[in-house]
């Protein structure tokens, strides 16, 4: 006997959130050290009028008594905090107070009236360290031994907070509030005006295959005779030491104690792939238990974290999952919805012959056309935002990454129709609105948008439940699904229109040309998700083969835009399921592009620098 439809669908729901909650409840518990560390959001008033968001994780052996030192970690650009969990839990398991903060117009934390601010400010790095040092409100705190650690820009924060603090000091003849920082992944800023104020303990770790080397002096990402290298551990040499003329990696130059410390290291690493290296994180766990003087136990090889990432990836999936028996259960149970459900048109049989080669032409042109227009774009959305570009607050398309996403995403999107029809003149087919699953009744679309806003409502209220109770989210390394402040709602009525475009023509070629009789599902839909990740996939092909011949990455001026690919592309290999899911519930390519774009452009608008005014 075969059970309910909608009994199945409420039964599919609860064991997706079971594995949601299940799975977040044990992230929660691994970034805690199984209960040995609490874990709170602070909020810090800063200079004018701004503030900083942060994680504070505090070993519960950090007592008034006992003293702990204490790190601030800060992610890079188009980070948040989470992303960083990481390195801030295997630090606070060792016994460090750690304060992982959002850098300014990024995460929780407000943006800046400095265009520079992780020079300026150290991304709000520098006040919180003069809140750690001067408020003894964390009495649990030790203010002599204070450390700072980033990767990419908020590696250049924490070297400016280096370097500020130690000029503090200069003129104060006293000692830095900061004992010691340790820079990843960045080493643009290592020149002597900023490294001769420097009163600090340094560790550097940069990526032997970093992307961004193009920009160092030499060229190249080899730091044993990089000018900027040298002049890192010449800064902690003593007057009339022999001057250091090769650096030798993982060698420590200089005595911590006068915290003249220098350590460089050179892991064989991708930029945006650094920060999730067990080998550069125990280097960095290493590095801050010798500054500070603490017991090796556990080893700096000795890592928990990835465990979280498991536990977090599973959660994240089954987050999505339980999208479709939701709008299942939603659409059965509830009369206002149910006039949305249609018959399923028939799927076309394979195409044969002529027909099989426009298929194929089209489909890869398609792929050809999204991957040659997306660098040309994002550097369009530079100069049609310069706000966003120039990273002045903006409630005009503030987001500067985005912008050139979402120019891609409408191109693409208006591309795919213009294929679609394209196929359907050249095989003779007339279109109607019936067989493009878009002969809407009164009041349907008014249905199927409320539907997808109840969904979307549903998503982040399971995550706002999550978060709040459990302090963790959905993610999976740097791509994830984070709360979100106020105003992104207001920024959803400005993106998501634009967005919309494409997300429609996914879901018209996903299903209507896609889509064959005598064909499996699965295949369909694997040639789908394929085409409809091919053209930003060979980007990320051409980038990285262009890079393993040459040593230089094929597009330079737009290398971080190709970094953004690594957390788009999967999303653009999954929207085709969920496209045709939605399509065989309703016979309707309507609802699907409403729901996902709702959720996705959200965890886009979430996840990047967004420069509103304060």
């Amino acid at each position: 006997m075969h059970s309910h439809p909608t009994s199945a669908s409420f039964r599919n729901l609860a064991w997706c959130l079971a594995l949601v909650f299940l799975c977040s409840g044990l992230s929660s518990r691994i970034q805690s050290s199984w209960g040995k560390v609490r874990i709170t959001s602070i909020l810090l008033p800063t200079e004018n009028g701004q503030w900083v968001a942060a994680d504070l994780f505090r070993p519960l052996s950090a007592t008034a008594e006992h003293r702990a030192p204490a790190v601030v970690v800060i992610p890079g650009f188009q980070r948040s905090k989470e992303t960083q969990a990481n390195i801030s839990l295997e630090l606070a398991r060792r016994g460090m107070v750690v304060v992982a903060i959002d850098p300014y117009a990024q995460g929780f934390s407000s943006s800046s009236l400095s265009t520079r601010s992780a020079t300026d400010e150290g991304y709000g790095s520098f006040a919180v360290v003069n809140y750690l040092t001067e408020t003894g409100n964390l009495n649990y705190i030790d203010p002599a031994r204070i450390g700072v650690t980033g990767h990419s820009a908020g590696g250049n924060a924490a070297l400016q907070a280096a370097s500020h603090f130690g000029e503090e000091a200069i003129n104060k003849n006293s000692r830095s509030k900061i004992h010691s920082a340790f820079i990843s992944g960045y080493l643009l800023s290592l020149k002597h005006k900023v490294l001769r104020t420097v009163r600090s303990n340094l560790g550097l770790s940069y990526g032997r295959h970093d992307e961004g080397a193009f920009r160092n002096e030499n060229k190249t990402a080899d730091l044993r005779s990089s000018p900027e290298a040298l002049r890192f551990v010449r800064s902690g040499q003593e007057p009339g030491e022999p001057e250091i003329t090769e650096v030798v990696v993982g060698q420590e130059y200089g005595n911590p104690a006068a915290r003249n410390l220098r350590v460089v290291f050179n892991e064989p690493m991708f930029h945006a792939f650094q920060p999730y290296s067990p080998t550069d994180l125990a280097h960095q766990i290493g590095y801050f238990l010798k500054v500070f003087d603490l017991p090796a136990e556990p080893s700096p090889e000795n890592q928990i974290w990835f465990w979280k990432e498991i536990c977090s990836l599973i959660a994240f999936a089954s987050s999505l999952v339980a999208l479709i028996p939701l709008t299942r259960l939603l659409l059965a149970s509830i009369p206002f919805f149910q006039p949305l459900i249609h018959p399923v048109p028939d799927a076309p049989p394979s195409p044969t012959g002529r027909g099989r080669l426009v298929f194929w032409v089209l489909f890869l042109t398609g792929a050809v056309v999204a991957c040659v227009t997306y660098i040309p774009l994002t550097e369009l959305s530079q100069k049609l935002f310069p706000e966003a570009a120039n990273r002045q607050a903006t409630w005009f398309f503030p987001q500067r990454m985005n912008n050139g996403v979402m120019l891609w995403a409408l191109l693409n999107g208006c591309v795919g129709f213009a294929l679609f029809f394209l196929g359907l003149l050249l095989q003779g087919k007339k279109p109607s609105l019936s067989g493009l699953g878009l002969d809407l009744a009164r009041g349907e679309l008014f249905r199927a948008f409320a539907l997808a806003i109840t969904v979307f409502v549903f998503f982040y209220g399971i995550l706002f439940a999550v978060y709040r109770t459990l302090h963790v989210d959905y993610r999976f390394l740097f791509l994830g699904v984070r709360l979100f402040q106020p105003g992104l709602l207001l920024l959803m009525v400005v993106y998501a229109p634009v967005f919309f475009v494409f997300f429609l023509s996914n879901s018209l070629r996903a299903n209507l040309s896609l889509r064959f009789s005598g064909v499996p599902p699965w295949r369909s839909l694997l040639l789908a998700a394929l085409g409809n990740s091919l053209g930003l996939f060979l980007i990320l092909m051409v980038q990285y083969g262009t890079y393993a011949v040459t040593g230089t990455v094929r597009w330079t001026d737009g290398w971080l835009y190709v970094n953004l690919l690594f957390g788009v592309v999967p999303v653009m290999f999954v929207l085709p399921y969920f496209h045709r899911a939605f399509y065989l519930m309703t016979g309707r390519i309507i609802l699907g592009p409403l729901i996902t774009c709702l959720i996705f452009i959200m965890i886009l608008l979430s996840n990047t620098v967004c420069y509103l005014p304060l």
